[in-house]
């Protein structure tokens, strides 16, 4: 399928926060346990402020994903990394959207001068930590039992790839 890529702008609000939602209420990709307000949506943008953000529309219009890079840390000594945060609507998934949105956040990284992404996985999402690794991520922490959703412990994987 061709996605076509833009930036993430208010008028996403709405497609963006039907697909995280999806996730809080039916995965353990996102660590929240209830439904996100269409406002949060602004928390988003504030995350992501001077860095890549980006919303997928499908051909039929619709947004299939969205992703964005956002500090790692506010200290200076870190301005070199970035952590990421994509989402992508169900339907969509498999669909070489992923790929597609780290290819274009690395190369526009690269342009801010990050040298390192990192991607904080739940131990629970098999699918996500097989992507990051299958795209020369590598596992450089592990925060054991720190989460708790719908129930089960989950442990958070810091994984790493230098751009």
């Amino acid at each position: 399928m061709v996605y076509n890529l833009e930036a993430l702008a208010s008028q996403h609000d709405f497609g963006v926060m039907e697909i995280l939602n999806y996730y809080v209420k039916n995965s353990f990709s996102a660590y929240f346990e209830d439904s996100l307000p269409l406002e949060f949506f602004t928390r988003l943008q504030e995350m992501s402020q001077g860095y890549p953000a980006l919303v997928a529309k499908a051909p039929d219009g619709l947004i299939a994903g969205f992703a964005f890079l956002h500090p790692y840390h506010p200290a200076p000594a870190f301005r070199a990394v970035a952590e990421l945060t994509y989402f992508i609507a169900p339907d969509h998934t498999r669909q070489g959207l992923g790929g597609l949105f780290l290819e274009r956040l690395i190369a526009d990284g690269r342009k801010m001068g990050l040298k390192k992404l990192l991607a904080s996985v739940s131990s629970l999402n098999e699918a996500s930590l097989s992507f990051h690794q299958k795209q020369g991520f590598i596992q450089s922490g592990r925060l054991e039992s720190v989460g708790l959703k719908f129930g089960r412990e989950f442990d958070v994987v810091y994984l790493l790839k230098d751009i």
